[in-house]
């Protein structure tokens, strides 16, 4: 099994124990009632927005450092950030629910919460606390994927569609999503490289396109704006050091 495959059976057994702990009718209750920030909004203003990201570890950086995660939003708010993302997959990234929830209310800005989304019912749980979903277009086929989209939609949510090649950005454009993310990781075997953005986004012009993984300079999120991006997910380089959002904000 390919590291994805592992993170997906392992939140598989997650949504098995919410949907034993909890009722999905109840869920659906809550999400739609749950007041959402327009996440699409924040990242179509002009300029190159960036989407900061609260994540602990992760599998090909290992331990990254261990962060308050409201202070950590607050601080990413105040560099410029104008979206945030929150790891919550608690094994291989040491995120938890909790910290979405602390993070969301000390900010402002649209929280976007990152996790490996294979049943319905984790998407109902994401509209009870977040304004956004990661649906990885790899976990899904194309019967599945429009499903997805279509519960986000209709709970308020924006679903952030992830790409990383040109299948996938083909099934995120049948299936209406308006916020694409092009990973520049492949998360199979965990490689880099900033020219997928380059090659996918001619495919993707008409929707929020946000550049995922590998932005370390303000010249990678430049190459990336010019390639088409209209925002830019910055995870690992910004937990180290903060001061990257406020370089990147400034990118006219």
């Amino acid at each position: 099994m390919s590291v994805l495959d592992e993170l997906a059976a392992a939140a598989a057994e997650r949504a098995r124990a919410l949907r034993e702990r909890m009722d999905p009718d109840e869920l659906y209750q809550r999400a739609v009632l749950f007041d959402k920030r327009d996440f699409t909004a924040a990242l179509r203003r002009p300029g190159l927005s960036v989407v900061a990201e609260v994540k602990r570890a992760s599998p090909s950086a290992g331990f990254i450092a261990d962060v308050d995660p409201a202070e950590q939003g607050v601080l990413y708010e105040s560099r410029g950030a104008r979206a945030l993302s929150v790891l919550t997959e608690p094994e291989r990234f040491k995120g938890s629910l909790e910290d979405l929830d602390a993070a969301r209310e000390r900010v402002e800005i649209p929280v976007l919460r990152k996790d490996f989304t294979v049943d319905e019912v984790q998407v109902l749980e994401t509209g009870t606390r977040a304004d956004a979903v990661l649906l990885i277009a790899a976990l899904f086929d194309k019967t599945h994927l429009p499903r997805y989209v279509s519960l986000a939609m209709e709970l308020g949510l924006t679903p952030l569609v992830e790409v990383h090649d040109e299948r996938e950005a083909d099934l995120a454009l049948a299936c209406g999503a308006q916020v694409v993310g092009v990973n520049n990781r492949d998360l199979r075997d965990f490689t880099v490289d900033l020219a997928t953005t380059e090659r996918l986004a001619p495919m993707l012009e008409g929707v929020t396109l946000v550049a995922e993984s590998g932005v370390k300079t303000v010249e990678d999120a430049r190459r990336l704006r010019d390639a088409g991006a209209d925002a830019v997910l910055v995870g690992e380089a910004a937990m180290r050091d903060s001061a990257l959002i406020s370089g990147i904000a400034g990118i006219e």
